[in-house]
């Protein structure tokens, strides 16, 4: 999760187009000749890209830019440290 790329990819993209993204992403993962590098890379794009739909969400419910992108940030950190 890098959260430079999940604020670009939400402020540059509709959750729509995102989602999309994410769809192509998955089915691209599921080709059996993928590499192990190519799928971490895509794993990491997918991670990026849902957190961006989710901060997309966060944002759409009132809550501040700034904040949705940080709290966002705080559940993913806070769910690794269990």
């Amino acid at each position: 999760m890098k959260l430079p790329v999940i604020r670009h990819f939400q402020r540059n993209n509709t959750p729509e187009q995102i989602e999309n993204c994410i769809a192509v992403l998955e089915s691209y993962s599921e080709y059996n000749r993928i590499t192990d590098e190519e799928m971490d890379v895509v794993g990491e794009l997918i991670t990026n890209l849902c957190g961006a739909v989710e901060v997309h969400q966060m944002i759409a419910d009132g809550m501040p830019e700034r904040d949705a992108a940080n709290t966002f940030a705080k559940k993913v950190l806070g769910s690794i440290d269990q």
